[in-house]
């Protein structure tokens, strides 16, 4: 790799970090292809990335992010990664490594705050963005619906016993 490519490398990898709401380091050892395929392509489905990186570049390129502090952790075979939802990152490579130990979780951050590997588990458990929203709009919902069901409730009520009664005269 020749000095422009690494620029070109610490400029994208900058611009991710800088872009970022989390980032969860982990190390990796021998994924083969279809591994790191099908990593890739979970970690793409959840709004996530994934990227191998070198190390040195890495620290390079978090220089003025909010995850700086990330930097002494960029050890071994390293692979990062980043979302922008602050939970798709971790629950999908916590959810990975469960099943294949090749992949372990080190770290993570959120925002700027350092996670130690337990948290970012912990992180993993707790829904996403779009699962938060998909309950808060049910929440919001429900109110509506039964009251819609509770104002229909009377008129049904009177119909059936203004039925009852025309049965009872015939």
């Amino acid at each position: 790799m020749n000095k422009s490519e690494k620029t070109k490398l610490v400029e994208t990898l900058h611009a991710t970090f800088s872009d970022a709401t989390s980032v969860v380091i982990a190390h990796q050892v021998g994924l083969t292809v279809a591994e790191s395929n099908e990593i890739r392509q979970k970690m793409r489905n959840a709004g996530a990335r994934y990227k191998v990186t070198k190390n040195r570049i890495a620290k390079i390129a978090l220089k003025g992010t909010k995850f700086e502090g990330l930097s002494d952790q960029f050890t071994g075979p390293t692979a990062i990664g980043t979302s922008d939802d602050p939970v798709a990152a971790a629950k999908t490579l916590v959810e990975f490594a469960k099943k294949n130990d090749k992949i372990s979780i080190v770290c993570g951050s959120v925002d700027g705050q350092v996670l130690g590997k337990a948290e970012v588990e912990t992180l993993a458990k707790l829904p996403s963005l779009d699962e938060l929203r998909a309950k808060l709009a049910g929440l919001m919902q429900a109110p509506a619906a039964k009251l819609a069901r509770l104002s229909q409730a009377p008129a049904g009520k009177l119909a059936r016993v203004i039925q009852a009664r025309a049965d009872q005269l015939q």
